[in-house]
């Protein structure tokens, strides 16, 4: 890397929004639909692409990306193989991260959770 491709230099000022506690509904569910709305609405691509964070029980971490697939009152609904590493490591450990970017919101939702399996009927 040469001195006028500093990664330093790429850095940009998000500005576009602020956060503040007093504009924000104390249900963080509820919050989080407002805020998917808005993604809806603003067109983003794949507003659904979450990176999630699991790790193994010796916490060990791996992250990728899965698709959303639905909002419940107590939680968030994506699925997976249960024979794929995701899927290992969420029965060794079931405390779990994601993470929405929504770039052209200049936002980011952070989830952090125990997750569980959802009933076959859910799945199915």
């Amino acid at each position: 890397m040469n001195e006028n491709n500093s990664i330093a230099d790429i850095r940009k000022v998000y500005q576009l929004q602020s956060l503040l506690e007093k504009d924000s509904d104390p249900d963080p569910i509820k919050q989080f639909e407002k805020w998917w709305q808005n993604a809806i609405e603003s067109k983003i691509e794949e507003p659904n692409a979450m990176a999630l964070a699991t790790s193994t029980a010796s916490g060990k971490p791996s992250a990728r990306i899965v698709l959303l697939k639905g909002i419940k009152k107590n939680g968030f609904v994506f699925f997976t193989n249960y024979h794929s590493r995701k899927g290992k490591e969420m029965e060794e450990n079931s405390f779990v991260s994601l993470l929405f970017f929504w770039k052209e919101l200049e936002r980011q939702v952070r989830i952090e959770g125990k997750i569980k399996k959802i009933s076959a009927e859910e799945s199915d």
